[in-house]
């Protein structure tokens, strides 16, 4: 099996050109292609010698990959579904909003959580994505020169697969890669107590928690992740974080008609976020097969936004977005998978 190049940083780069028999000065070069000039193909380094892109594609290759399809919203957010793995493939979507372009990225194809109510999540565990395949993601959008933002907060756990995701996040973020400011990433998790102290601890990206219910034994019931880490925990754990300066923390609360979404909810959601410098967003459900929630009316969202804002906690509702190209993460790649 070839080694796949990118996700390397320039020291490993130059680990690998020594033991292949080139210049260590070649990894600074590849890396340089990589990631600034952002060439797809070894044949494209037109500053290493003939011979030596020779050696590095006897030996190598880039790990980029490109979309198999893309569907367009009405409303401008586009939908990009890339192949990974035996069959599989995972989703990445553009969504713009005014000169924002904001990149949401898989980090693996299914995941282990089994949230009820997401389409990843009951397709069951197909396999964690390598850094190339989640910088494929970043470099392959029609956009990838315009985007501005991303968002860890598409198929898969982030925290299920640490090490490949902080890898792409350092590519994003150094000074030999993208030169991202960290603020310019967002990671969403369930809360996977051992990472997500690791996470905060080295890592000063946004963080954004998925929630969905205040109550422990009422979220068990859609989160069965509640029983391994408990929200209780993880709002501790948040709490003795350091988020000073213009980091952020929020929190995903999906909001499903008599099931979350009453003045009981509210009180206790307000309870177990008191005093923590946070936001929470309100989302609306998108519905998906053999899962019989049903979204909450305008109406009850926005009572329920009053109510927390009146609370002192800072509330808002995200606008939906792609509802005609498959809005539920995971739907598409779900659907196609059945197709194949």
């Amino acid at each position: 099996m070839k080694t796949l190049l990118l996700g390397k940083t320039p020291d490993e780069l130059s680990a690998l050109a020594v033991s292949l028999g080139l210049p260590k000065y070649t990894g600074g070069q590849i890396a340089k292609w990589l990631y600034v000039r952002r060439v797809f193909s070894i044949d494209g380094m037109t500053d290493i010698s003939l011979a030596g892109r020779s050696v590095l594609n006897e030996n190598c290759e880039t790990g980029f990959i490109r979309p198999s399809d893309v569907q367009t919203s009405s409303d401008g957010t586009k939908k990009y579904l890339f192949p990974v793995g035996e069959g599989s493939s995972v989703e990445t979507v553009m969504i713009p909003d005014a000169d924002r372009r904001t990149l949401c990225v898989s980090s693996q194809s299914g995941c282990r959580m089994g949230c009820k109510f997401c389409a990843t999540g009951r397709q069951g565990y197909r396999g964690s994505l390598s850094a190339a395949e989640i910088l494929s993601q970043f470099l392959a959008v029609d956009e990838a020169a315009d985007l501005t933002n991303a968002v860890f907060m598409g198929m898969g756990e982030p925290l299920d697969n640490y090490d490949e995701v902080m890898r792409a996040i350092e590519v994003l973020t150094a000074p030999w890669g993208f030169a991202w400011s960290p603020k310019r990433i967002t990671l969403s998790t369930i809360g996977v107590l051992p990472r997500l102290r690791q996470f905060i601890e080295t890592c000063r990206c946004h963080l954004a928690v998925s929630l969905h219910n205040p109550f422990p034994a009422e979220r068990a019931e859609i989160m069965p992740v509640e029983k391994a880490y408990p929200i209780t925990e993880v709002v501790r754990l948040i709490r003795k974080g350091d988020f000073s300066g213009q980091r952020r923390v929020s929190f995903e609360y999906t909001m499903f008609e008599g099931l979350n979404d009453s003045p009981r909810h509210a009180e206790g959601l307000a309870k177990l976020l008191r005093g923590l410098d946070c936001r929470v967003n309100l989302i609306r459900f998108h519905s998906i097969p053999d899962f019989p929630g049903k979204p909450s009316s305008r109406e009850v969202m926005e009572s329920f936004r009053d109510s927390l804002s009146a609370k002192g906690i800072t509330c808002t509702i995200r606008a939906s977005r792609g509802e005609d190209i498959f809005a539920a993460c995971g739907l598409l790649a779900g659907t196609r998978m059945k197709t194949q």
